[in-house]
Protein backbone atom coordinates (compact mmCIF):
# COMPACT_ATOMS: atom_id res chain seq x y z
CA UNK A 1 0.00 0.00 0.00
CA UNK A 2 1.46 3.57 -1.07
CA UNK A 3 0.06 5.27 2.20
CA UNK A 4 2.68 4.16 4.69
CA UNK A 5 5.27 6.91 5.10
CA UNK A 6 7.57 4.80 7.76
CA UNK A 7 7.54 2.79 10.74
CA UNK A 8 9.41 5.10 13.04
CA UNK A 9 9.17 8.48 14.09
CA UNK A 10 11.12 11.36 16.04
CA UNK A 11 9.80 13.38 18.24
CA UNK A 12 11.74 16.53 19.34
CA UNK A 13 14.59 14.11 21.06
CA UNK A 14 12.06 11.04 21.14
CA UNK A 15 11.90 8.18 19.18
CA UNK A 16 9.13 5.73 18.12
CA UNK A 17 9.03 2.58 16.77
CA UNK A 18 5.95 0.75 15.59
CA UNK A 19 6.44 -3.37 15.73
CA UNK A 20 4.26 -6.21 16.07
CA UNK A 21 4.96 -6.45 19.56
CA UNK A 22 3.84 -3.20 20.45
CA UNK A 23 5.67 0.67 20.26
CA UNK A 24 8.99 1.36 21.74
CA UNK A 25 9.96 4.77 22.72
CA UNK A 26 13.92 5.37 23.13
CA UNK A 27 15.95 8.70 23.21
CA UNK A 28 19.54 9.13 22.48
CA UNK A 29 20.03 11.08 26.00
CA UNK A 30 20.49 8.45 28.37
CA UNK A 31 18.19 8.24 31.47
CA UNK A 32 16.30 10.84 30.55
CA UNK A 33 13.13 11.15 31.87
CA UNK A 34 10.45 13.88 30.87
CA UNK A 35 6.43 14.73 32.66
CA UNK A 36 5.62 16.54 29.58
CA UNK A 37 7.03 14.30 26.90
CA UNK A 38 4.10 12.92 23.54
CA UNK A 39 1.26 11.15 24.20
CA UNK A 40 1.60 7.67 21.71
CA UNK A 41 -1.14 5.65 20.39
CA UNK A 42 -1.17 2.64 18.45
CA UNK A 43 -4.12 2.25 15.97
CA UNK A 44 -4.55 -1.22 14.49
CA UNK A 45 -7.39 -2.20 11.76
CA UNK A 46 -7.89 -5.47 9.62
CA UNK A 47 -10.29 -8.00 9.26
CA UNK A 48 -13.22 -6.00 10.75
CA UNK A 49 -12.08 -5.39 13.85
CA UNK A 50 -9.79 -2.13 15.17
CA UNK A 51 -7.85 -1.17 18.78
CA UNK A 52 -6.65 1.17 19.79
CA UNK A 53 -3.35 1.84 22.74
CA UNK A 54 -1.91 4.60 23.94
CA UNK A 55 0.87 5.83 26.81
CA UNK A 56 -0.55 5.40 30.24
CA UNK A 57 -0.44 9.72 31.51
CA UNK A 58 0.37 11.14 34.82
CA UNK A 59 3.72 9.24 34.91
CA UNK A 60 7.07 9.75 34.18
CA UNK A 61 8.59 7.77 31.10
CA UNK A 62 11.81 6.15 31.20
CA UNK A 63 13.32 6.07 27.74
CA UNK A 64 15.48 3.45 25.80
CA UNK A 65 12.41 1.19 27.47
CA UNK A 66 9.56 -0.41 25.67
CA UNK A 67 6.44 1.53 26.91
CA UNK A 68 3.95 -0.20 28.58
CA UNK A 69 0.32 0.53 26.67
CA UNK A 70 -3.27 0.84 28.31
CA UNK A 71 -6.56 0.85 26.50
CA UNK A 72 -7.72 3.94 25.30
CA UNK A 73 -10.85 5.36 23.62
CA UNK A 74 -10.53 6.73 20.18
CA UNK A 75 -12.13 9.72 21.42
CA UNK A 76 -9.37 9.70 23.91
CA UNK A 77 -6.31 10.98 20.78
CA UNK A 78 -8.75 14.48 19.72
CA UNK A 79 -8.37 15.21 23.55
CA UNK A 80 -4.69 14.86 23.55
CA UNK A 81 -4.72 17.04 20.33
CA UNK A 82 -6.64 19.61 21.91
CA UNK A 83 -4.69 19.43 24.76
CA UNK A 84 -1.32 19.79 22.64
CA UNK A 85 -2.55 22.43 20.83
CA UNK A 86 -3.02 24.61 23.90
CA UNK A 87 -0.12 24.15 25.34
CA UNK A 88 2.67 27.31 25.33
CA UNK A 89 6.13 26.82 23.79
CA UNK A 90 8.68 28.04 26.02
CA UNK A 91 11.96 28.32 23.73
CA UNK A 92 10.76 32.32 22.34
CA UNK A 93 11.12 32.51 26.22
CA UNK A 94 14.28 31.19 26.69
CA UNK A 95 15.71 32.68 23.74
CA UNK A 96 15.33 36.42 24.65
CA UNK A 97 16.55 35.48 28.50
CA UNK A 98 19.67 33.99 26.95
CA UNK A 99 20.48 37.25 24.41
CA UNK A 100 19.56 39.68 27.78
CA UNK A 101 21.76 38.16 29.68
CA UNK A 102 24.48 38.12 26.61
CA UNK A 103 23.62 41.62 26.09
CA UNK A 104 24.31 42.56 30.41
CA UNK A 105 27.33 40.68 30.69
CA UNK A 106 29.57 42.76 28.62
CA UNK A 107 32.93 41.41 27.06
CA UNK A 108 31.39 37.52 28.24
CA UNK A 109 28.08 38.15 26.66
CA UNK A 110 29.43 35.66 23.56
CA UNK A 111 30.21 33.24 25.66
CA UNK A 112 27.32 32.75 27.37
CA UNK A 113 25.55 33.22 24.48
CA UNK A 114 27.82 30.33 23.25
CA UNK A 115 27.18 28.11 26.18
CA UNK A 116 23.44 29.29 26.14
CA UNK A 117 21.96 28.14 22.84
CA UNK A 118 22.21 24.24 23.07
CA UNK A 119 20.02 24.80 26.28
CA UNK A 120 17.71 26.71 24.12
CA UNK A 121 17.73 23.93 21.73
CA UNK A 122 16.80 21.11 24.40
CA UNK A 123 13.89 23.48 25.43
CA UNK A 124 12.66 24.38 21.77
CA UNK A 125 12.94 20.41 21.28
CA UNK A 126 11.29 19.14 24.71
CA UNK A 127 8.44 22.37 23.62
CA UNK A 128 7.72 19.84 20.15
CA UNK A 129 7.48 16.63 22.41
CA UNK A 130 5.03 18.57 24.65
CA UNK A 131 3.04 19.89 22.06
CA UNK A 132 2.50 16.57 19.82
CA UNK A 133 0.23 13.31 19.78
CA UNK A 134 1.89 10.38 18.24
CA UNK A 135 -0.38 7.62 16.36
CA UNK A 136 0.83 4.77 14.84
CA UNK A 137 -1.30 3.20 12.40
CA UNK A 138 -1.14 -0.60 11.72
CA UNK A 139 -3.78 -0.97 9.11
CA UNK A 140 -3.80 -4.02 7.07
CA UNK A 141 -6.27 -5.88 4.34
CA UNK A 142 -9.83 -4.55 3.08
CA UNK A 143 -9.24 -1.32 5.37
CA UNK A 144 -5.66 -1.06 4.10
CA UNK A 145 -7.05 -0.57 0.48
CA UNK A 146 -10.18 2.15 1.34
CA UNK A 147 -7.73 4.37 3.00
CA UNK A 148 -5.03 3.79 -0.38
CA UNK A 149 -8.09 4.61 -2.62
CA UNK A 150 -8.83 7.48 -0.42
CA UNK A 151 -5.40 8.73 -0.59
CA UNK A 152 -5.17 8.74 -4.22
CA UNK A 153 -8.58 10.17 -4.87
CA UNK A 154 -7.93 13.46 -2.05
CA UNK A 155 -4.54 14.03 -3.80
CA UNK A 156 -5.70 14.28 -7.35
CA UNK A 157 -7.74 17.01 -6.45
CA UNK A 158 -4.39 18.86 -6.64
CA UNK A 159 -4.73 18.59 -10.57
CA UNK A 160 -7.84 20.63 -10.59
CA UNK A 161 -7.05 24.35 -11.27
CA UNK A 162 -9.89 25.50 -9.33
CA UNK A 163 -10.73 24.03 -5.62
CA UNK A 164 -13.30 25.95 -2.76
CA UNK A 165 -14.62 25.48 0.18
CA UNK A 166 -18.17 27.48 0.11
CA UNK A 167 -18.42 29.62 3.22
CA UNK A 168 -22.02 31.28 2.96
CA UNK A 169 -24.72 31.11 0.64
CA UNK A 170 -27.91 34.06 0.09
CA UNK A 171 -30.84 33.56 -1.71
CA UNK A 172 -31.73 35.61 -4.48
CA UNK A 173 -35.47 37.47 -3.25
CA UNK A 174 -36.08 40.39 -5.78
CA UNK A 175 -36.53 41.40 -9.00
CA UNK A 176 -34.03 44.07 -8.76
CA UNK A 177 -31.42 41.38 -7.11
CA UNK A 178 -32.10 39.15 -10.27
CA UNK A 179 -30.99 41.64 -11.98
CA UNK A 180 -27.57 42.90 -10.63
CA UNK A 181 -26.44 39.65 -10.00
CA UNK A 182 -26.30 37.87 -13.88
CA UNK A 183 -29.70 35.96 -13.48
CA UNK A 184 -28.35 33.93 -10.27
CA UNK A 185 -31.12 32.40 -7.88
CA UNK A 186 -28.43 32.37 -4.98
CA UNK A 187 -25.01 33.74 -4.18
CA UNK A 188 -21.95 31.93 -2.79
CA UNK A 189 -19.29 33.41 -0.96
CA UNK A 190 -16.30 30.62 -1.19
CA UNK A 191 -11.97 30.69 0.11
CA UNK A 192 -9.74 29.31 -2.28
CA UNK A 193 -8.86 25.60 -1.31
CA UNK A 194 -6.25 23.25 -1.22
CA UNK A 195 -5.98 19.66 -1.29
CA UNK A 196 -2.77 18.03 0.62
CA UNK A 197 -0.46 14.93 2.03
CA UNK A 198 0.32 16.79 5.77
CA UNK A 199 -1.78 16.66 9.07
CA UNK A 200 -1.95 19.19 11.71
CA UNK A 201 1.88 20.38 13.10
CA UNK A 202 0.32 18.56 16.47
CA UNK A 203 -0.24 15.27 14.85
CA UNK A 204 2.92 12.85 14.25
CA UNK A 205 1.65 9.65 12.74
CA UNK A 206 3.89 6.92 10.00
CA UNK A 207 0.89 7.32 7.20
CA UNK A 208 0.44 9.71 4.73
CA UNK A 209 -3.14 11.56 5.82
CA UNK A 210 -5.10 13.47 2.76
CA UNK A 211 -6.23 16.75 3.65
CA UNK A 212 -8.37 19.24 2.24
CA UNK A 213 -7.82 23.07 3.99
CA UNK A 214 -9.57 26.58 3.65
CA UNK A 215 -8.23 29.40 5.61
CA UNK A 216 -8.97 28.54 9.29
CA UNK A 217 -9.98 25.28 8.54
CA UNK A 218 -9.14 21.59 7.84
CA UNK A 219 -10.57 18.17 7.58
CA UNK A 220 -7.83 15.50 7.48
CA UNK A 221 -8.61 11.81 6.68
CA UNK A 222 -7.21 9.41 8.48
CA UNK A 223 -7.69 5.34 8.21
CA UNK A 224 -10.12 5.09 11.27
CA UNK A 225 -11.63 8.79 11.36
CA UNK A 226 -11.67 12.27 10.04
CA UNK A 227 -10.34 15.06 11.95
CA UNK A 228 -11.81 18.75 11.68
CA UNK A 229 -9.46 21.33 12.67
CA UNK A 230 -10.13 24.99 12.77
CA UNK A 231 -7.57 27.14 14.28
CA UNK A 232 -7.30 25.19 17.91
CA UNK A 233 -10.67 23.43 17.92
CA UNK A 234 -10.38 19.74 17.09
CA UNK A 235 -13.14 17.81 16.50
CA UNK A 236 -13.83 14.13 15.04
CA UNK A 237 -16.25 12.15 13.26
CA UNK A 238 -16.02 8.09 12.56
CA UNK A 239 -16.78 7.33 8.72
CA UNK A 240 -19.45 5.57 9.38
CA UNK A 241 -21.33 9.03 11.05
CA UNK A 242 -20.34 10.68 7.94
CA UNK A 243 -22.48 11.82 4.77
CA UNK A 244 -20.48 12.77 1.60
CA UNK A 245 -22.46 13.60 -1.29
CA UNK A 246 -21.70 14.90 -4.95
CA UNK A 247 -23.42 17.05 -7.75
CA UNK A 248 -22.75 18.80 -10.48
CA UNK A 249 -22.85 22.68 -10.02
CA UNK A 250 -23.37 25.50 -12.80
CA UNK A 251 -21.69 28.49 -11.34
CA UNK A 252 -21.36 32.25 -13.03
CA UNK A 253 -17.50 33.10 -12.45
CA UNK A 254 -17.02 36.59 -12.47
CA UNK A 255 -13.50 36.54 -11.44
CA UNK A 256 -10.75 34.40 -12.83
CA UNK A 257 -11.99 31.19 -15.08
CA UNK A 258 -10.18 28.03 -14.34
CA UNK A 259 -7.78 26.61 -17.18
CA UNK A 260 -9.76 23.20 -16.58
CA UNK A 261 -12.92 23.87 -16.01
CA UNK A 262 -16.00 23.36 -18.36
CA UNK A 263 -17.92 25.86 -19.96
CA UNK A 264 -21.32 25.16 -20.57
CA UNK A 265 -23.28 28.22 -20.83
CA UNK A 266 -22.81 32.27 -20.33
CA UNK A 267 -24.79 35.14 -19.27
CA UNK A 268 -24.58 38.79 -18.64
CA UNK A 269 -23.43 41.36 -15.38
CA UNK A 270 -26.43 42.54 -15.70
CA UNK A 271 -29.78 40.86 -16.91
CA UNK A 272 -33.19 41.87 -17.93
CA UNK A 273 -35.84 39.68 -16.10
CA UNK A 274 -36.28 37.84 -19.45
CA UNK A 275 -32.33 36.71 -18.97
CA UNK A 276 -30.89 39.10 -21.95
CA UNK A 277 -28.68 41.74 -21.42
CA UNK A 278 -29.75 45.32 -19.79
CA UNK A 279 -29.18 47.55 -21.96
CA UNK A 280 -29.47 50.56 -19.40
CA UNK A 281 -26.15 49.43 -17.90
CA UNK A 282 -22.70 50.20 -20.01
CA UNK A 283 -19.74 47.99 -20.28
CA UNK A 284 -21.89 45.06 -19.32
CA UNK A 285 -19.95 41.90 -19.22
CA UNK A 286 -20.80 38.65 -20.79
CA UNK A 287 -19.84 36.03 -18.07
CA UNK A 288 -19.71 32.45 -18.67
CA UNK A 289 -20.81 29.51 -16.82
CA UNK A 290 -19.15 26.60 -15.83
CA UNK A 291 -20.11 23.34 -14.10
CA UNK A 292 -17.97 22.53 -11.25
CA UNK A 293 -18.05 18.95 -9.16
CA UNK A 294 -19.65 20.13 -5.42
CA UNK A 295 -18.83 17.68 -2.74
CA UNK A 296 -20.62 17.95 0.07
CA UNK A 297 -19.82 16.59 4.22
CA UNK A 298 -22.66 16.35 6.56
CA UNK A 299 -23.55 14.55 9.58
CA UNK A 300 -26.70 14.09 12.22
CA UNK A 301 -24.60 16.17 14.15
CA UNK A 302 -24.83 19.39 12.29
CA UNK A 303 -21.34 18.77 10.03
CA UNK A 304 -22.22 20.91 6.83
CA UNK A 305 -18.95 21.61 4.53
CA UNK A 306 -19.56 22.31 0.43
CA UNK A 307 -16.26 22.11 -1.49
CA UNK A 308 -16.38 23.14 -5.56
CA UNK A 309 -13.54 21.99 -7.97
CA UNK A 310 -13.24 23.17 -11.22
CA UNK A 311 -12.61 18.49 -12.48
CA UNK A 312 -15.79 16.60 -11.66
CA UNK A 313 -14.17 13.74 -11.89
CA UNK A 314 -12.32 14.00 -9.76
CA UNK A 315 -15.22 14.96 -7.16
CA UNK A 316 -16.64 11.70 -7.60
CA UNK A 317 -13.33 10.18 -7.63
CA UNK A 318 -13.20 11.77 -3.89
CA UNK A 319 -17.23 10.81 -3.23
CA UNK A 320 -16.76 7.34 -4.35
CA UNK A 321 -13.62 6.66 -2.01
CA UNK A 322 -15.68 8.56 0.77
CA UNK A 323 -18.49 6.32 0.22
CA UNK A 324 -16.34 3.29 0.52
CA UNK A 325 -15.23 4.08 4.23
CA UNK A 326 -18.99 4.92 5.02
CA UNK A 327 -20.71 1.73 3.72
CA UNK A 328 -18.36 -0.53 5.62
CA UNK A 329 -18.92 -2.85 8.56
CA UNK A 330 -18.25 -0.64 11.43
CA UNK A 331 -15.45 -2.56 12.94
CA UNK A 332 -15.38 -4.13 16.23
CA UNK A 333 -13.46 -2.43 18.55
CA UNK A 334 -11.18 -3.86 20.83
CA UNK A 335 -8.71 -2.66 23.55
Amino acid sequence: MGFYVRTSLRVGPFRFTLSQAGMAVSTGIPGLRVRMGPRGNVVRMGRGTISYRTIAPDHDVVMHDVVSLVPAQPSDIVQQLQKAAERRPYWPFALAALFVAGLVTGRFGLVIVAVGLPCVLWVALRDRAARAVVVMYDVTDEAARRFDHLVSSITGLQRAHGFWLITASGAITSTYQFKVNAGASNLLRRLNASARLAGPRILVTNVAVPTMTAGSLSVHFLPDRVLFRDGRHVADLAYQHLQAGVEHARFIEAGPVPRDGTVVDSTWRYVNVKGGPDRRFKNNARLPILLYGRLTLRSHTGLNLVWDASQVPLVHAVANALQQSIAARPPMIHS
